[in-house]
């Protein structure tokens, strides 16, 4: 399986930002997949995961109420729906994906891990 993110890029507090995840070579639908991030100096951060199936969405309480997790299952795409940012939302970000919902803070235990994108938030 593969992962690409995309959709990161420098903004001002208060923009908003929509990253995209690509999967390849396996069905998305069929795992958890999940949002992490990791700003400069900081260990990674959980952000968010969708279940393979019903209405079963979660988030850290850093980004809960700003950010929206959601998914295209016909294009195997997963999306980070990024309002209302402030610096302290640096970060590179990346998607994972994985059998269980499990939110490991380091991305060695996920199957399937994306590169990153890196998202700036700066006046």
């Amino acid at each position: 399986g593969h992962l690409v993110e995309s959709g990161g890029g420098v903004v001002q507090p208060g923009e908003s930002l929509r990253l995209s995840c690509a999967a390849s070579g396996f069905n998305m639908s069929n795992a958890f997949m999940n949002w992490l991030r990791q700003a400069p100096g900081k260990s990674l951060e959980w952000v968010s995961n969708i279940a393979p199936s019903g209405p079963y969405i979660y988030y850290a309480d850093s980004v809960k109420g700003r950010f929206t997790t959601s998914k295209d299952s016909a294009k195997n795409t997963l999306f980070l729906q990024m309002d209302n940012l402030n610096p302290e939302d640096t970060a590179v970000y990346y998607c994972a994906a994985n059998s269980d919902g499990t939110r490991w803070t380091s991305l060695n235990p996920y199957k399937y891990r994306g590169r990153g994108t890196q998202v700036t938030v700066s006046p």
